[in-house]
């Protein structure tokens, strides 16, 4: 089974304030797949979940089957709603949320297995570097 890795950021300075999301997919191509944008003014978790749903749909894209996807995000909030473990009450949140949780069916309909992790910042260094990078206007 192969392997995939997505490493998602979504950063907002001020929350809410100007925002970024940024993306790092391996192991779809022999090059990791980077992703950086402004997004305008959102909350800092709005941006994680429009992080996600971007890494998600770029990842739907290739269409990878039989894989192994893992998600990877310093948002342990947004990772513990997508788990299941926190309901979904903030109405900005919720219809970005339903589009993650349609595309993780859609991935899943290929017969691939996805998980979701929360991680500490340092060890999500490349999205993160690729977030601020975007708010600083260098991508």
């Amino acid at each position: 089974m192969k392997r995939i890795i997505l490493r998602t950021d979504g950063a907002s300075r001020g929350n809410p304030g100007n925002s970024a999301i940024a993306f790092v997919i391996e192991g779809i191509g022999e090059e990791n797949i980077e992703f950086g944008k402004k997004i305008g003014d959102t909350t800092n978790n709005q941006a994680e979940y429009q992080a996600l749903v971007a890494g998600l749909e770029r990842i739907y894209q290739e269409t990878p089957r039989d894989s192994e996807i893992i998600v990877y995000s310093d948002s342990e909030f947004m990772v513990k709603q997508i788990n299941g473990e926190y309901k979904v009450k903030n109405a900005l949140i919720r219809p970005v949320y339903e589009m993650a949780k349609s595309l993780i069916s859609d991935i899943e309909k290929n017969g691939n297995i996805i998980s979701f992790e929360a991680i500490r910042r340092e060890n999500n260094k490349r999205a993160d570097e690729l977030c601020n990078m975007a708010l600083d206007g260098e991508l």
